[in-house]
């Protein structure tokens, strides 16, 4: 069975920073992307990150030039630097793997529980 654990949420001021990171274990063959979604009190999932198994990096409008993805492959990791954070991140981010269990199976998406990051002062 595969598990996403992420690690690194907590209490920060704003212009503070903080980096999440996301481990995935388990029976798995191959992941071929990787993401850090967020959703908000009242608002839905949005896609922050997203980076591809050749490190192909994609971002929100509102991430670009703050927040940095990046992965380690050989541990299934990947990880999320959060720069210059303001109130509007406050989030659950949730760390998201399309990936395979063995070679001839369709990739799929798999979910951590998620980690809440508040930016407050």
């Amino acid at each position: 069975q595969v598990q996403l654990v992420e690690s690194g949420g907590g209490l920060v001021q704003p212009g503070g920073s903080l980096r999440l990171s996301c481990e995935a274990s388990g029976i798995i063959f191959s992941i071929t992307d990787m993401g850090w979604y967020r959703q908000a009190p009242g608002k839905q999932r949005e896609l922050v990150a997203a980076i591809t198994s050749g490190r192909i990096t994609n971002y929100t409008d509102s991430a670009k030039g703050r927040f940095t993805i990046s992965r380690d492959n050989a541990k299934n990791m990947v990880y999320l630097q959060m720069n210059s954070l303001q109130p509007d991140d406050t989030a659950v981010y949730y760390c998201n793997a399309r990936l395979r269990v063995v070679p001839a199976a369709a990739p799929v998406d798999y979910w951590g529980k998620g980690t809440l990051v508040t930016v407050s002062s």
